[in-house]
């Protein structure tokens, strides 16, 4: 079991919504939307853990959408923690990163293709921060053991895998559902992520996707057992200045988790 705040994270207990924009845009689209899925969880009682990232450092074109001034965006991800009392997850890319990050963040997030970087797992795991792992596309599910033992080697066990899908040819991922059995196996809380999975990296400069998938592989992974959905969710994912052909509208929520919750309740009796 990990613990973010009061929020037990457990392979066994019922399910955790990780979500938010990929990026930190402007404060009123994150703030919007924060407030908008704290009263959905809120309603349905889902544990929620609001995640944005104060920058993109891996974007397909130099003409992408970085973020903004990271001291700025830090202030947005700490308006959401103070005004809607959030736990917050948030990506960083270098050790230098995870100093500043720490000050806002409850969960740090290694990117998925920075997943074998040694030294920066180690400074994660030296932060005393609950560390969530995204598989790299290009590792196999039980290599994460070793990614988990380069955290533990700091004598931080407060550790989370997530799924996101494995390179599949070019331009392609799928999510081998044996994948999260094998890495609750390691020892942790395993994570879904439905909306990184459904990607089709680098379609003409910009990263494509199908989101029509994700409460598909949502559903699915549901099934097998998780503690806990990671989505990227946006009130308008076309305009999204990241990842707006694979973010979920925030308006399709809703009805996704419900039906999730639902599922979970059945696997997990």
């Amino acid at each position: 079991m990990v613990e973010v705040g009061k929020i037990k994270i457990d392979n066994a207990n019922q399910f955790v919504l990780i979500a938010g924009p990929c990026v930190v845009e402007n404060e009123a689209i994150t703030l919007s939307t924060a407030e908008q899925i704290k009263k959905i969880t809120d309603e349905l009682k889902i544990p929620f853990i609001f995640k944005s990232s104060y920058k993109k450092a891996n974007r397909t074109s130099i003409k992408s959408f970085i973020g903004l001034e990271v001291k700025d965006a830090l202030n947005i991800l700490n308006k959401v923690k103070e005004q809607f009392e959030l736990q917050i997850l948030t990506d960083v890319h270098t050790e230098q990163e995870i100093s500043f990050a720490s000050e806002v963040a409850d969960v740090l997030q290694i990117p998925a293709f920075l997943s074998r970087q040694t030294e920066l797992l180690i400074a994660a795991g030296n932060s005393g921060k609950v560390v969530n792992i995204k598989k790299g596309q290009f590792l196999a599910p039980e290599d994460m053991k070793h990614a988990a033992e380069k955290i533990e080697s700091t004598g931080n066990n407060k550790i989370l895998l997530t799924e996101r899908g494995t390179t599949f040819g070019y331009h392609n991922l799928v999510v081998d559902m044996r994948g999260l059995e094998i890495m609750k196996g390691i020892g942790y809380p395993v994570i879904m992520d439905a909306t990184h999975a459904v990607q089709i990296p680098s379609q003409g400069g910009v990263s494509g996707g199908e989101r029509k998938f994700v409460p598909t592989l949502a559903k699915a992974a549901a099934a097998v057992g998780i503690a806990g959905l990671f989505l990227e969710v946006h009130p308008d994912p076309d305009k999204a200045l990241s990842d707006s052909a694979s973010q979920l509208p925030l308006s399709k929520l809703k009805d996704l988790l419900v039906t999730i919750k639902e599922i979970d309740k059945i696997v997990k009796k």
